[in-house]
């Protein structure tokens, strides 16, 4: 299985729009996020999880020319709003498989309401077929995935554990028995927003914490804004096993 990090960055990506901060200001392509997705890839399937609106630079960036479907933990903005770039796809390939919650499945049915026209379509809009997920594993091509559920403040989100791999973003609280179903990953990704608190994101602290109760071989820390710090100097104070993503980052698990 390859995992390659799409994205890395917050909802507001590295650099930040106008802003002087020094990260922002940096020249180091590792401190340069876009927003947070992954690719994932095995044997002949190839599937995304999440669609946010730097999805069409980042297919660009890494060359793809087919996806098996995009599986979704959410529906904020920085995780569907590229849903419409889809269209290169479905012009080769027909419907796009989407897998997401059903209450995922409406926001995006009112967000993108003509791609989901089933009377009337304009005839240049991309075609989803939907799957439904739930709190229960699914079947991806000829790999079974099982959702991890959890709380972004609030609102219920799903990570995914893919074999020995497991992807957690935008996670503020998991329960312990969501928890145990990471138990013997090899490889965990989680999000570290920054070090002060944060109402809907884990700090450095609360990934560190998780990632010392799942003991994977290794682990990624993904969804990162620009007060985390540098990339390199934030990368000097993890444990040895912990690793900060960065965009293009290619794993083989």
């Amino acid at each position: 299985m390859k995992i390659t990090f799409l994205g890395t960055g917050t909802s507001q990506g590295i650099p930040v729009i106008g802003s002087d901060h020094p990260v922002c200001l940096s020249t180091n392509p590792k401190d340069k996020r876009l927003r947070v997705s992954i690719l994932v890839e095995w044997q002949d399937y190839t599937y995304v999880v999440d669609c946010g609106p730097d999805f069409r630079q980042q297919m660009l960036r890494v060359g793809i020319d087919k996806i098996n479907g995009i599986v979704f933990t959410h529906e904020h903005a920085d995780h569907t709003a590229g849903l419409d770039d889809i269209r290169p796809f479905y012009f080769k390939q027909g419907d796009i498989p989407i897998y997401a919650h059903k209450r995922v499945i409406k926001a995006l049915k009112q967000r993108f309401d003509y791609i989901f026209e089933t009377k009337n379509k304009y005839a240049g809009a991309p075609g989803v077929e939907c799957f439904e997920i739930e709190n229960k594993p699914f079947t991806l091509g000829n790999l079974q995935v099982v959702p991890i559920n959890g709380l972004h403040y609030r609102l219920q989100v799903f990570g995914f554990r893919f074999g020995d791999f497991a992807y957690l973003t935008d996670f503020k609280t998991i329960e312990d028995q969501e928890a145990e179903k990471l138990k013997g990953v090899k490889v965990l990704v989680v999000n570290a927003l920054r070090e002060k608190e944060h109402i809907s994101h884990f700090t450095l602290a609360e990934a560190l914490e998780l990632i010392k109760k799942v003991k994977p071989e290794r682990a990624y820390l993904t969804h990162i804004s620009h007060w985390l710090g540098f990339h390199d100097d934030v990368q000097q104070t993890l444990p040895e096993n912990v690793f900060l993503a960065y965009d293009n980052l290619q794993l083989t698990i």
